[in-house]
């Protein structure tokens, strides 16, 4: 048994981090459930592969113990783009203090969110 004590929740999260994180999940079973053996494009399988690389860095976000744990889930997805003949970025492009670093070089920017109070596209119309 670990002798590290679990790490700490809080009981409520902040304004909509419960609604993405149930949406994320939704929307990772309806992947699920759409895709069959010859289903998988590049851009969609570098997209999954992308929502697996956020989301733990996300969860990282909790505590260093959680850091360490789900750093094997990014290494598994910069394996599996290798299988997949994707591309990967091999190390992170030098930045200057506070500076914005840009585009990866080969892959598509990582997608961050389109902010606080975005509802999706509406399709019932």
């Amino acid at each position: 048994m670990s002798s590290r004590s679990p790490v700490e929740l809080v009981e409520r999260a902040l304004p909509a981090v419960e609604e993405h994180a149930d949406q994320a999940a939704e929307s990772a079973c309806l992947l699920a459930d759409a895709v069959s053996a010859g289903g998988w494009s590049a851009v969609a399988a570098d997209d999954a592969l992308t929502a697996i690389e956020t989301l733990a860095e996300a969860l990282g976000g909790i505590g260093p113990e959680l850091q360490d744990v789900l750093a094997a889930a990014t290494a598994a997805a910069s394996t599996a783009r290798r299988r997949l003949g994707l591309p990967v970025d091999t190390e992170p492009e030098p930045t200057a203090a506070g500076a914005v670093p840009g585009p990866r070089a080969g892959r598509r920017p990582r997608r961050r969110g389109l902010g606080p109070g975005f509802k999706g596209i509406r399709t019932d119309r």
